[in-house]
């Protein structure tokens, strides 16, 4: 019996795939063998040695301890592409919101509360302040043209709209997703240059930490808009506030406000509700339990953030190995099995920066002087055998 730790309320279109006979799914459970979780703060968390996996229902996850957990040979999956369809529709609702000044014109409204029949002349009389342009004809810069950016560029081409896309890891899955009509630049500076919007769609790391900055603000047009539904640090916020008072830049929409750009004028902050719809969390929720069924019970490794995607079958025992990307594991594994008499049908070798992840089919008793002499090698951080 496997022990499934919750740690946020899953949905249940997630939890029911586990079959009830091999696991026991609870946020009570002790001594957890993989844990599913969704905003919950895990930096701080002690995992216990039996801890295989944590998936992420959502994309971010900046709320697990992932080197860590690759130095533990903890497999750490997300599941990208689930929530796609939901952050789009809010990006598409920000790009309208940004243009019309929906949210200053609907709360002017309320403000006329008690006039009577007045309201309607106050109301013809005061719309004029809220006015701003229509999206059709202009153009959309889309920084990142993963799941959810190749989604805006689509739903934004419809729209009657030019898309501007600049990716430099694009790939050949989402350069066919794309409608033709979508240009994309090899420098982004173009995309600066050209668009009168722009969303980013970018993971948040070192390198992509502040892209949208003073330096990148200065490159774009007057009264640009721009779009931030991926996380707050992808942009410098003093920058983006002297900007918005300068009017260099018309608007910003963020989906993950702070206390700095609260109350700013022409700030629009939404409460991270990118994801936030039931459809986004039970496909979110049923990724992340599959991945983690996969992983478990066949060794199979996708959509992992810090080992690579690995997945083989196995006629025979399917010995599995975490380890360090360095050189002579290989060697010392073989060695191990051809001096204790072991066959290797097939073989599986996979890396992913300083991480790598051996699967082996293997014909022959497995004994555990094998498997403790290949715990042994000093690259190996963890080995399972899945019979």
């Amino acid at each position: 019996m496997y022990n499934i730790q919750t740690l946020n309320k899953i949905s249940k279109y997630g939890t029911d795939n586990f079959d009830t006979a091999k696991y026991n799914v609870a946020d009570t459970v002790e001594n957890p063998d993989a844990i599913m979780v969704r905003s919950a703060a895990m930096h701080d968390m002690e995992f216990g040695s039996n801890l295989l996996a944590i998936a992420r229902a959502g994309a971010g996850v900046n709320n697990i301890p992932v080197d860590k957990c690759a130095e533990q040979g903890i497999c750490v999956f997300n599941t990208p592409g689930a929530n796609a369809n939901a952050v789009k529709e809010l990006v598409i609702a920000g790009l309208l919101i940004s243009s019309r000044k929906v949210p200053e014109a609907m709360a002017w409204a309320q403000g006329l509360k008690g006039n009577g029949a007045e309201v309607g002349k106050m109301v013809e009389k005061g719309k004029a302040q809220f006015a701003g342009p229509e999206i059709l004809g202009k153009t959309l810069g889309i920084i990142g043209l993963g799941a959810i950016g190749v989604l805006v560029a689509n739903a934004a081409t419809a729209l009657g709209m030019k898309v501007v896309g600049y990716d430099p890891f694009l790939s050949v899955k989402a350069a066919l997703g794309l409608d033709p009509s979508v240009k994309t630049v090899a420098d982004i500076k173009e995309l600066y240059a050209a668009s009168d919007y722009i969303t980013i769609h970018v993971p948040y790391n070192a390198d992509t930490k502040g892209t949208i900055n003073a330096d990148s603000i200065a490159l774009m047009k007057d009264g640009v808009r721009i779009l931030n539904f991926a996380r707050g640090e992808l942009a410098d916020n003093a920058a983006v506030i002297a900007a918005l008072e300068s009017g260099k830049v018309a608007a910003y929409v963020v989906d993950f406000p702070d206390d700095s750009i609260l109350g700013v004028k022409n700030a629009i902050a939404i409460p991270h509700l990118g994801a936030s719809t039931p459809e986004s969390e039970d496909n979110c929720a049923q990724m992340a339990a599959l991945e983690l069924i996969d992983y478990i019970e066949n060794g199979n490794i996708k959509n992992s953030v810090n080992y690579p995607d690995a997945a083989m079958n196995a006629a025979g025992t399917k010995i599995c190995v975490m380890h360090k990307n360095v050189p002579a594991v290989i060697s010392a594994l073989t060695t191990a099995f051809g001096e204790a008499g072991i066959n290797i049908d097939n073989m599986l070798n996979k890396s992913k920066k300083d991480y790598a992840y051996t699967m082996l089919d293997v014909s022959g008793d497995v004994s555990d002087t094998v498997i403790e002499k290949i715990k042994a090698v000093e690259a190996v951080i963890r080995v399972r055998v899945i019979k």
